[in-house]
């Protein structure tokens, strides 16, 4: 994306002035809408809470795409307290017209039929997040109820609909009268839309996340050069607003705060000969151990992938050999660096804006592009532009030569000390670390693995596990910070092998997923600083080095109680502090007896029978699944917390200081 000050869109547009009609006429009509209710998650990909968080993308992508045609300069977005969504743009508004061919508003067929939009044949829109035109009509259909109300022509036009079905028609008033609030803003044309969404189809909830929500926009708002986003939560009143002109160079810095990094962003700028694919790269390198690539389409984060990753992929490894090569660094093609080797302490963006009309996704989500023909374009133009960079810039060549060689020298001592300490069979199996009491089921999918801290507690979740499916693997004391640990000091460190082995997918280069033996891989720690600090440690070696667990879902922490609260011949147990106030009062209110109150330091303080009752029998216990919403902040506060750097992390601790509950 070209920088702020110099940014246009000229190469899309410089065959359609501002001014050019946007009407009905250009509303193309494939098919109904009627096998959306039957089957949403084809079009939105699941109907858990994530498929919520898509349907608000849709219509926000709708308002961006107005800002890519020249339109739009605001977008508003609101979460009302009822857990309904308003999404209001300045861009030009949905034409109201009538369609001759269909007798109805285009605003009607926009909203009520499939593939019915201005994207199909390259007029309205010929750069655009959405492809099949599916966006607007899918997400009416999956709502209670949505309301569109369309600013344009000195005219308000509004119509409403039931589970996608019209209440009536478009109503016209105006005309419209100008206002000094916020939200009133568009200039006088613009496009509102508002939808609650259908809990009969989003059966985990419909209540957005607005910390995900702020991802979701924070993204888009740095690709798009001078659109503001303006948030608002009415559930809990917070804001956010984001405005940037720094483009993806901007956004790679941002991923690489509290990092040490080696080098200024490299930004490589391409555009096709036709004008149809517009190509911007930024990459810079920090000193740390793990990747952070993310690649987008016209706004649209593909999280899959797709040929343009590939192309670039292929184009970083090419040109850092070839430049290897140049400067005498290798003089064989034994001492090749590998594409694993260059993504050691990779941050990079791939943005792409390409012709909506040519425009191949993998499906409607948009995980994954499948243009083939970007694949070279890409590896071509990132090839070229790092030959440049390196011959302008030894001195960035130089340290990103030494990061990625000092990957491979660690790569193959890794291998060594794999092939070394644990042999193929123990990581497929074959040969369970002693320490652990395996369960008897060899179902994955029903099967639990406890890792417990310390020799006594693990005592306890023996003798009262249920042994048909539950495993527990005990360790000892703290283990090995793997924030900035290479493969090898991983596998020489016994309680992590153990752990490696015990899992039973392998590591790294050997991971193989379908070789996991428990789908519930539960830390049950001690509740004090140092339970919490080894939960932490674990936290950190699953996200840097087994991810999967994580993204798949696998990963919880066990909740044990806090206090034990007797009152007279019955035991009562409580997880938190307001919890052990209520118990107090409700059962002991009829009571003479004192209620003794005491309080669990760690889980060796319970007998076997307890800790069963109250943290691992699946009847009653409660346990926090750990997943991964914003992969670039945890990745940030991860670096924070558990790297080398100290003055990010003092200032976090002095920032939070206060809101620390304190165990004295």
């Amino acid at each position: 994306m070209i920088s702020r000050a110099e940014m246009t869109l000229v190469f899309f547009f410089k065959n359609m002035a501002k001014s050019s009609s946007y009407t009905g006429s250009q509303i193309v009509v494939l098919e109904g809408l009627d096998p959306v209710r039957k089957r949403p998650a084809m079009y939105i990909g699941t109907t858990g809470l994530a498929g919520v968080h898509h349907c608000l993308n849709e219509i926000i992508d709708n308002s961006i795409d107005e800002a890519l045609a020249g339109f739009a300069k605001n977008v508003w977005v609101t979460i009302h307290a009822d857990d309904s969504v308003t999404v209001r743009d300045d861009g030009r508004g949905i034409p109201v017209d009538k369609v001759p061919k269909y007798k109805v508003s285009a605003l009607e067929l926009v909203m009520t039929k499939l593939h019915a939009g201005g994207k199909f044949e390259g007029k309205a829109y010929k750069v655009s997040g959405g492809l099949h035109g599916v966006g607007a009509s899918v997400v009416n259909a999956l709502s209670i109820w949505t309301k569109v109300e369309v600013h344009r022509d000195g005219k308000s036009y509004t119509q409403e609909y039931k589970r996608g079905i019209p209440t009536g028609p478009v109503a016209t008033t105006g005309p419209l009268r100008r206002s000094d609030s916020e939200a009133s803003k568009a200039d006088d044309t613009g496009t509102i839309v508002s939808f609650m969404p259908d809990a009969e189809i989003f059966k985990e909830g419909i209540a957005l996340t607005f910390d995900i929500v702020k991802k979701q926009v924070r993204d888009r708002a740095y690709l798009i050069a001078r659109l503001a986003f303006h948030l608002v939560d009415e559930r809990t009143n917070e804001s956010a607003h984001y405005y940037f002109e720094g483009g993806i160079t901007s956004l790679v810095k941002a991923l690489n705060r509290n990092k040490v990094v080696l080098h200024d962003p490299i930004t490589i700028k391409k555009v096709s000969a036709d004008g149809d694919i517009d190509m911007e790269v930024a990459i810079q390198y920090n000193d740390g151990f793990s990747e952070s690539v993310e690649s987008y389409v016209n706004v649209i984060h593909t999280v899959e992938g797709g040929t343009h990753l590939t192309g670039f992929r292929m184009a970083l490894t090419r040109a850092i050999n070839d430049y290897a090569k140049k400067v005498g660094a290798t003089k064989n093609s034994d001492d090749n660096i590998t594409g694993d080797d260059t993504r050691e302490g990779l941050t990079a963006i791939v943005y792409m804006k390409m012709s909506s009309q040519n425009l191949q996704f993998e499906g409607q989500t948009k995980g994954k592009l499948g243009n083939a023909e970007v694949q070279p374009f890409v590896q071509s133009a990132v090839k070229e532009g790092l030959d440049t960079y390196f011959e302008e810039n030894p001195g960035d060549g130089r340290a990103i030569l030494e990061k990625v060689f000092l990957a491979a020298k660690a790569r193959l001592a890794a291998k060594a000390a794999k092939d070394a300490i644990i042999r193929k069979g123990a990581l497929e199996g074959a040969t369970l670390p002693g320490k652990l009491a395996d369960c008897q089921e060899k179902d994955p999918s029903v099967s639990e693995l406890f890792i417990v801290e310390g020799d006594s507690a693990g005592g306890s979740a023996k003798q009262g596990r249920d042994r048909k499916f539950q495993a527990i693997l005990p360790l000892r004391g703290k283990i090995l910070n793997t924030e900035r640990a290479r493969l090898d000091k991983i596998i020489e460190f016994e309680e992590l092998k153990a752990l490696v082995i015990a899992l039973g997918m392998g590591i790294s280069d050997s991971l193989r997923p379908e070789k996991l033996r428990y789908h519930r891989v539960i830390i049950m720690t001690d509740a004090d600083v140092d339970g919490e600090h080894i939960m932490t440690l674990l936290l950190t070696f699953f996200f840097r080095h087994l991810p999967y667990i994580i993204e798949k879902g696998h990963l919880y922490i066990a909740q044990p109680p806090l206090y034990k609260i007797s009152i007279g011949k019955n035991a009562h147990y409580a997880y938190s502090d307001t919890e052990r106030d209520t118990v107090v009062r409700v059962q002991g209110k009829d009571l003479k007896t004192a209620p003794n109150i005491q309080r669990y330091k760690g889980l060796g303080e319970m007998n076997p029978e307890q800790l069963w009752e109250t943290t691992m029998n699946p009847t009653n216990r409660v346990m926090r699944q750990v997943n991964i919403a914003d992969a670039a902040a945890a990745d940030q506060v991860f670096a924070m917390l558990m790297g080398d750097e100290v003055p990010p992390r003092k200032r976090f601790i002095q920032t939070h200081a206060k809101s620390a509950t304190l165990d004295i």
